[in-house]
């Protein structure tokens, strides 16, 4: 069987370093490219189509769940194994909707991801056996119910999400127009709509509903991650 082509997504070269030697120490994995913003790993994928994208959740510009979603659209083949320092509900629950075939913590051990990899790519999916745990707990209290109000507790589209992220990191109107590739009427009716959907009207509460919600890190805004 041929390699498995990877593409890594994370915003720290020095983790990206570590994750391919890792991975190309086992002889079966190749990697194809990498990425260190959300955007970039759209393009990546859709450029290269990898087999599997190796996600960080916390990435400037579009943030991995978002990226997850747009990757999968445009490569539907693929498939995505969130690797996040967030071992949290919230964040776990997104990543599924948006897509994703495994989710695993950083600490965890090497192997766990190389198996991750392996079993994403036969089709399977892949917990952490602690988070695999929980979700059959969830399941078996609730059914889908937990997950769907997940999804409905931020009404927003793909390209709200994408604007309300944006403006969180600090982009006026006109940068995010350039960096989406639209109009500053159009970006602003996105904003006002976001605001209008959140009951939020202030720049700081946006903020803090987006490193809250996980579409910025937390800790760029000074709020602690749980």
């Amino acid at each position: 069987m041929a390699n498995i082509s990877v593409l890594l997504v994370d915003d720290h070269s020095i983790v990206r370093e570590g994750l391919k030697a890792l991975l190309l120490a086992e002889g079966d994995i190749t990697i194809v490219a990498e990425a260190q913003t959300g955007r970039e790993a759209v393009q990546a994928a859709e450029k290269h189509r990898p087999e599997v994208v190796v996600m960080d959740l916390a990435m400037p510009l579009l943030n991995g769940c978002e990226a997850t979603r747009q990757i999968l659209k445009a490569v539907p083949s693929a498939k995505v194994v969130v690797l996040s320092s967030y071992g949290d509900d919230e964040h776990i629950h997104q990543a599924i909707g948006a897509g994703a075939a495994a989710y695993l913590l950083k600490q965890t051990a090497a192997a766990e991801l190389v198996k991750a990899i392996q079993e994403v790519r036969k089709g399977d999916a892949y917990f952490s056996p602690a988070i695999a745990a929980r979700l059959r707990e969830q399941t078996r209290q609730s059914g889908d119910e937990e997950a769907g109000q997940k999804q409905e507790d931020v009404p927003l589209t793909s390209r709200e999400i994408e604007v309300l992220q944006l403006i969180a990191e600090g982009f006026a109107n006109k940068q995010i127009a350039a960096e989406l590739g639209l109009s500053v009427k159009t970006v602003e009716k996105h904003r006002q709509a976001v605001m209008k959907k959140l009951d939020i009207h202030d720049i700081a509460g946006l903020v803090r509903h987006a490193a809250t919600k996980g579409i910025i890190e937390m800790s760029a805004v000074g709020i602690p991650a749980s």
